[in-house]
Formats: C-alpha cells, structure tokens, sequence
C-alpha cells in the first residue's frame, strides 16, 4: 500500500504486480517503468521486474487501515489478467466486502473477463468496477463493463490517444479523462477531450479531466494548473476552458 498521487484517489492496494501489454495504451506503461525501477531499488515484490506475480501475503492489508479511504485496486496490475485464478479474486473481492468504509476502485483493461465472473463475485456498493479505452479501437470494453453488476462503473479514458465520438453511455456513472505524460507521449486533442465532456453531460455522466500530459498539448499556455506549485497541479495543466472538471461519485458511506 502506498499515498497516491493519482488526482482521483487517496491510496494504492497492489495484491497482484505485473501485466502483458494489451492494446495501444499500454506502449508507455507507467506501470512497467515503475516495475523495473523499483526492481533496481531492490523492492522484493519487484524482484521479478513485470512479470505477473500475486502476493497473497498483501490481501488483509486493507483490514488494518481505521480511517475510510478511497483505494486503487492494482495500480501496477491487472486484477483480472488471465493469470490471476478466480479463486484469487475472489479473495481480494472478499476483503473489498468486508471493508465497506473504504471505496474500492478497480480498473481494468479486459472487461470481458469481468462479465464472465459477475455472477461469481459479490458487487457490494463501496467496489467501484471500470475499464480503460484509449481510443476507438477498443471501444467495445464499454459493452463488457455496462453489463456487469457493479453500483459503480467507470472509464478510465487515458492515455486518450484517438476521438470516441458517439459512446454509449447507458448504465456508465463516471469518466475519467487524460492525456498521455512521460517520454514519448503521444499528443491529446482539445475537440477529442471537449466531445467526451459533451457526451458525459448529455448522458449525465461524471465528468473528471485529470490532465493534458504535457504543457505543449495544453491549448492555454496560460493555464495556471500547468505550474507545479498551483495547488491543483497536475502534468501538462489540467483546465478546460479556464475550469477545472473534477467531478466524482459519491462514496458510500457507513
């Protein structure tokens, strides 16, 4: 478990470390960079760099935190890698259900694999269920979650690397939006960023920009955010318009 820095949660529960690229916005895993550096750091859980490892002695941690929080379900990893046995997420499902002070965020990039086992896993309302969607050619992740039993279900549209025009949105409660950060990064359009706000706020979907990834794909070089001292820093900036979108659920509360 660590602080997080991620704009939309408070902490990180990693039970499993590792994932195979997958789809276009895996190319610069942050995740993966992580990964090797703390391997080099000598960090026993990255022993094996990448590779998909499951830590059994990680999953009653989320017992002993006394203060309700919001936690990232495997920020580096993929609880439903096709690695991971059902009985193991059923484990970690298990601590999620018997903690409801926290808010668990789980996100996903194969969504599939979370319909095949909804009817096996108890949705209790503090599990907030999503899927990440890149671009257009890995649209059809919204059809996957939509059809799960999650109180909860989100996008995580990040890296944006494409337009998503026209999303089916039913059933979707929240969408996290940002651009691409770190070596390499692969540029976001304001018209992509600005149309899934429209499409949000005509589904009535929460609507979160997290950033633009870099100051040269911001369109207001004059953005404030862009400063890493502002209080609402994130990289690249992260206002639209001149306003700052950090809308999300509410959390469940006991």
């Amino acid at each position: 478990m660590a602080q997080s820095s991620i704009e939309w949660t408070e902490k990180t529960w990693n039970p499993t470390t590792g994932c195979d690229k997958l789809s276009a916005g895996c190319k610069f895993c942050y995740a993966e960079v992580m990964s090797y550096r703390l391997k080099a750091m000598g960090m026993e859980k990255y022993k094996d760099g990448f590779k998909m490892r499951i830590h059994s002695e990680s999953i009653k941690v989320p017992y002993e935190w006394k203060k309700p929080s919001t936690v990232f379900v495997n920020s580096m990893s993929d609880l439903f890698h096709k690695d991971v046995p059902l009985s193991f997420i059923k484990k970690v499902f298990k601590v999620m259900n018997d903690t409801p002070r926290h808010t668990y965020q789980v996100l996903t990039k194969r969504p599939e694999l979370v319909l095949k086992y909804n009817k096996q896993l108890k949705w209790s309302p503090n599990i907030w269920m999503g899927t990440s969607v890149e671009d257009s050619r890995v649209i059809e992740r919204i059809d996957y979650l939509r059809k799960t039993d999650a109180h909860v279900k989100f996008l995580s549209l990040e890296p944006l690397i494409g337009p998503l025009p026209n999303m089916n949105l039913e059933n979707i409660h929240w969408a996290i939006v940002g651009g691409e950060s770190g070596h390499g990064a692969r540029p976001v359009e304001f018209k992509w960023v600005w149309d899934i706000k429209q499409q949000c706020n005509k589904a009535g979907v929460l609507f979160f920009f997290k950033q633009w990834g870099k100051p040269q794909f911001n369109i207001d070089p004059l953005d404030p955010t862009i400063d890493a001292e502002h209080e609402r820093h994130a990289k690249g900036g992260c206002q639209l318009k001149g306003k700052i979108y950090r809308e999300m659920p509410a959390r469940v509360t006991v």
